[in-house]
């Protein structure tokens, strides 16, 4: 186990909407400073299938592609004790302040990528925003359980004017 403190800026502007927060970096984007760096993470290919665009490869590029499309990005965890790039290892956790996101964009809807996110937004999150998130299954190529498919078909509301529902899992 080791301390490590969140390396990424979040990533939204004035005309963000939505806001999809993650739990923490895995190791592979904490090398490379930006979010879902691992290939096998489909977060990228998943948004870009979403918008119907090319996907994102540089930085920069996913930068363009989430304020384009009026999504904000960052994750919950601000710091904590971790092995490796493992959710189930986390301890000891310090939430990242939203407040900087929702005092600046009119974000309609709070989504969280995963289990490990949502149970982390409801613990050390919920107080401080006094919103619900939405659930939607990990992208992380360890949700074997999750083929592209049917994360396409989960994650598809985030397009969309109505809202994924709350309640729906797996």
């Amino acid at each position: 186990m080791e301390r490590v403190k969140h390396p990424i800026d979040p990533v939204y502007d004035a005309n963000s909407r939505i806001l999809i927060l993650g739990s923490f970096p895995s190791v592979k984007s904490r090398q490379q400073q930006f979010f879902y760096a691992h290939p096998q993470n489909r977060f990228w290919r998943l948004l870009a299938t979403l918008f119907k665009e090319e996907t994102p490869v540089t930085i920069e590029e996913k930068k363009e592609f989430l304020l384009r499309n009026r999504i904000a990005l960052w994750d919950v965890i601000a710091s904590c004790d971790i092995e490796g790039s493992s959710d189930s290892s986390i301890r000891n956790v310090e939430a990242n302040d939203l407040s900087m996101i929702l005092n600046t964009a009119d974000i309609k809807t709070i989504y969280v990528n995963g289990k490990t996110a949502e149970k982390m937004y409801y613990r050390y999150m919920l107080a401080q925003t006094g919103r619900q998130c939405v659930y939607l299954p990990s992208t992380s190529g360890a949700n074997a359980a999750m083929n592209m498919d049917r994360l396409i078909e989960k994650w598809q509301c985030i397009t969309e004017e109505e809202r994924c529902s709350e309640n729906e899992r797996g």
